[in-house]
């Protein structure tokens, strides 16, 4: 029986990233496999998360699973292909890698040359990390830069509520938008339940809730807690939305 300590391998790829970077699972997988042998690991399991986002390790069966078998010391070290096919959240990588160090997991990064078996690795993995996280931030700035301008401009950045459609991304009215003004006048005039009207509407209470406080239908646009004045049509007039708040707000509904 081998002595050599036991490496896990992880590795994940989302359908969009293998298309565009042809990093796909068994490219990884290969990879990290010559990597864990030449540094004098024997594999203990292979953890593959396909078709996965970074942003959530709830979303990653394989991922969890990995965790679990860390804290049950079934490996030595982790390897994996990047760093963003770990966790696209430095605080998160950190904090994890901390744990992993308090268990005497290692962990390895292919591709930006990291380890935490040494002190000039653990330094060049913090470097790495930040910088990764600073890109982010810009990029995440950028986006919402751009949609705060869309938003000023009047045009509708979210998914289209019921009553509307997207259409050469401009929010249209469709040939249903009448049922927003009939909802709105019978919750208003009818003694009628949330409950019963939303399973009339086919929607669940909160669904119903979120069309009866949108501003969306006043023609307004709302995007990072400001509103402006949208480009699209208008679907019930000021008096009847603020006659419906009136009236959730004497029920004591809240907004949802």
């Amino acid at each position: 029986m081998s002595n050599k300590p036991l490496a896990a391998i992880y590795i994940r790829v989302s359908t969009e990233e293998q298309a565009r970077q042809g990093i796909s699972l068994s490219a990884q997988e290969e990879a990290l496999k010559n990597y864990a042998s030449a540094l004098g690991y024997d594999i203990f399991k292979i953890y593959k998360d396909e078709g996965k986002s970074g942003k959530d390790i709830k979303g990653r069966p394989e991922m969890r699973q990995l965790l679990e078998d860390a804290q049950s010391q079934k490996f030595q070290a982790i390897f994996i292909y990047k760093l963003d096919r770990f966790s696209r959240s430095l605080k998160d990588l950190i904090e994890t890698i901390e744990k992993l160090k308090e268990l005497g997991i290692d962990f390895v990064s292919l591709q930006d040359k990291i380890e935490t078996t040494s002190a000039s690795g653990k330094l060049m993995f913090h470097i790495i990390s930040a910088f990764a996280e600073f890109e982010r931030n810009v990029t995440g700035e950028r986006t919402k830069f751009a949609m705060d301008k869309q938003a000023r401009d009047g045009n509708h950045i979210t998914r289209a509520p019921w009553g509307y459609k997207i259409e050469n991304k401009k929010l249209v009215a469709t040939e249903h938008s009448y049922q927003v003004q009939e909802l709105f006048q019978e919750f208003l005039n009818k003694n009628i339940s949330l409950t019963k009207l939303a399973k009339k509407y086919g929607f669940s209470v909160n669904g119903l809730k979120k069309i009866l406080t949108n501003q969306t239908y006043l023609g307004k646009v709302k995007f990072d807690k400001q509103t402006h004045q949208g480009s699209h049509q208008t679907l019930i007039s000021s008096t009847l939305f603020n006659h419906v708040q009136n009236k959730l707000e004497k029920l004591g509904i809240k907004k949802s």
